[in-house]
């Protein structure tokens, strides 16, 4: 049986105990893991390593063996409940073992879940499951988790309840973040927000964020795009001491003028062209930056854009020009440029 859209997340967090076989396959190494390690737990829960109902094996070697898992499968554990046996990274050269395990299971036999890699249409193993009576084929994709999903993994940290606003700060960020780095950031928030009975709310989840850029970098590229002259020294010197690359400087801060263009050139408003950036931009960040590019129009910005990116051609050529005074006396200009200058 082949699973499809939102079949997929709902299936994984409960599947079903009394069918024999599970393939959870993709080209996102990382994201199967994760699928695989939340299937696994709903099907024999946290402590099936310590009780032994839990036995792993590496797809490769059913080449070899075929029997290994047929006897897996049919073994019986010491301790009471349900098993599973874990079949990681199988090959296609895999199915036939995979098949005769499936064929002869009968209920109360170990659940056979098999993960592999991106699997052609033609793939032997994915066309064993998809059209098995009763194994489940979950293919994994490259798309940012859902919001149910999402919800799932705030309630498992202890934050059941999530209002709508934060909600969309988080869709914004399961965008910007790959899954895994993304249930990190959820496992944080839920220790952060421990015993605080407060609503989760969208400035908790940027402080939570992991910081895409150095956060002086960061700092330095939001007062030159909003004209703080004054402060804009004190940072820059700030970043000569640390030895950043004057390169990563002029890209860094070509990205975030890029940005606030097209934000300023959006018809449905900076705010909304922002949170569908990519990355995408969220929280106290995106509201600072519409302001910017409120304050900045399109054409100035193009304008900005432009002179960033000679800067940075200049920095790439053969020129003999110092690089660290190029990109500060860019930036510095910025900075000055008239706030009344359209």
């Amino acid at each position: 049986m082949l699973l499809k859209g939102g079949e997929i997340a709902r299936y994984l967090s409960r599947p079903d105990p009394s069918r024999p076989g599970l393939l959870i396959h993709g080209q996102d190494a990382m994201r199967v893991a994760l699928k695989r390690a939340e299937a696994v737990k709903a099907l024999v829960g946290e402590k099936a390593d310590e009780e032994m109902r839990l036995t792993r094996m590496a797809g490769a070697g059913l080449n070899k063996d075929r029997a290994q898992l047929v006897d897996a499968v049919r073994e019986v554990g010491f301790f009471p409940g349900p098993r599973v046996v874990l079949v990681d990274d199988a090959p296609d050269s895999a199915a036939d073992a995979v098949a005769e395990a499936l064929s002869e299971w009968r209920a109360g036999d170990a659940i056979v879940v098999v993960t592999a890699g991106n699997l052609k249409k033609s793939s032997a193993l994915r066309k064993l499951f998809e059209t098995h009576g009763q194994a489940v084929c979950a293919p994994i994709y490259d798309d940012p988790p859902g919001e149910d999903e999402i919800r799932r993994w705030l309630a498992d940290v202890g934050l059941p309840e999530i209002p709508q606003a934060a909600m969309r700060e988080m869709a914004v960020l399961a965008r910007a973040l790959d899954p895994g780095d993304l249930r990190q950031t959820i496992e944080k928030i839920g220790l952060y927000k421990h015993g605080d009975p407060s609503p989760l709310s969208a400035e908790e989840i940027a402080l939570m964020a992991p910081a895409t850029i150095e956060a002086d970098l960061d700092e330095l590229i939001h007062t030159v795009a909003e004209r703080r002259e004054v402060d804009f020294s004190r940072l820059m010197r700030r970043i000569e001491g640390q030895g950043i690359n004057p390169v990563t400087i002029c890209i860094a801060a070509l990205r975030h003028f890029r940005t606030l263009h097209l934000a300023a050139s959006d018809p449905q408003g900076a705010g909304n062209a922002l949170a569908r950036a990519k990355p995408p931009v969220f929280g106290p960040r995106r509201d600072r930056m519409a302001r910017q590019a409120q304050s900045w129009g399109a054409g100035p910005l193009e304008e900005a854009v432009s002179a960033l990116l000679q800067t940075d051609m200049t920095l790439r050529s053969a020129s003999r020009a110092p690089q660290m005074p190029l990109v500060e006396r860019a930036l510095l200009r910025l900075a000055m440029r008239p706030r009344g200058r359209r």
